[in-house]
This record gives structure tokens, sequence and C-alpha cells, in this order.
């Protein structure tokens, strides 16, 4: 019998003070950000801004650089701290309609992806953070931008060209990241 992985885990790419998360802009928002080493305007300050840490996640949901408006695929390296904040202050977005309309972050599960875009049978967390909030993530959580637009753009090519290995090579290292026990009861976080 094969050992199944946990349901809900997050798996990142970490370090003793950061995780990164993965967000895809149009050039118009990625250049300035990157210019200030913040997010700056046109970034809209006024709606919920989502965060994932998965990789593979956001490579299904911008196609791989190539979905309108997603075109450039940021590396955002934020403060674990911040992160475990935004956890501490997440409603699940299957939580009643009040509850969900008050809180600061929203936070949803999603299948996790495989390398081709495959849904898997497990989940991937995604962590929207609200208004009330976003200038806290931009100005005080976030302590690097990377534009990994090429580093996306050449492992499609590889999974294009049917060279899996080398591309699964490029992938960012992910592992699971540990989160307080607290929290993690809370928002299903497995361990």
């Amino acid at each position: 019998m094969l050992d199944m992985p946990p349901q809900r885990q997050v798996r990142a790419d970490y370090d003793a003070e950061t995780i990164v998360v993965y967000q895809a802009y149009s050039s118009a928002v990625a250049d300035p950000a990157l210019q200030a080493g913040r997010f700056v305007p046109p970034f809209s300050f006024t709606r919920m801004t989502w965060i994932k840490p998965s990789f593979l996640w956001l490579m299904h949901r911008s196609n791989w650089a190539h979905k309108p408006g997603q075109e450039r695929v940021l590396a955002v390296r934020i403060t674990r701290e911040g992160w475990h904040e935004a956890l501490g202050r997440a409603v699940l977005t299957t939580a009643a309609p009040e509850a969900l309309n008050r809180a600061a972050v929203h936070l949803q599960w999603d299948p996790e992806r495989s390398l081709r875009g495959a849904a898997l049978n497990h989940y991937s967390i995604q962590v929207g953070i609200g208004r009330g909030l976003i200038r806290t993530f931009a100005e005080e959580w976030i302590v690097g931008l990377t534009d990994i637009t090429p580093q996306v753009r050449k492992i499609a090519a590889l999974v294009q060209a049917g060279q899996t290995a080398k591309a699964r090579r490029l992938l960012p290292p992910e592992r699971i990241h540990p989160v307080p026990r607290e929290i993690a009861r809370r928002l299903l976080i497995e361990s």
C-alpha cells in the first residue's frame, strides 16, 4: 500500500527568517515593484491580494506566465513572522459569510498541481491578504522581490519538450513548513 501524503500541509521554500510566496502580474505592476523593492502603485492597495507558497500551483494559475495580466512571476520573500501573522488572522473561505466578511485574511485550499498542471490528491494553501492588512504586507513583511519569469519560461519550455527531469531540477526547493499548532488546527493544516 502506498503512503499517501497528508491532504493539507504548507509546502514552501523557506529559511529561518523568511518564506517565499509567488504572485503573477503584468509588467506595469511588476516593473515598478522590482525597481522599488516593494509593491508600489499601480499595485492595488484597495483589493485583496493572494499569495501562494506553491510554485507549481501558481504556474497552473498563470499558465506559466502566459495568462494576460500574469506575464511576470515574482518570488516574494516575506518574513515568517508576517506569514504566521497572516495565518493567525485567516478565516477559511468555507466559513460563515459573516466571519469571512470581517476577516483580514482569507485562506483556501486548492488541489496541488503536477509539473504538467494535473490536479494532485493533496492541497496547496492560498492566502488572501485583505485591504486592512495589505500595506503591512507590502511595507513590513516583504524583504525582497525577484523576477523569476526567465526561470519560469525555461521550465515551461523543458516541460513542453518532454524534458521533465531537467525541468524538475529547476523547481524551487519546497518542503513542509511548520505552522504553530493552534493555527494549524484551526486552518486544517496537517503535520
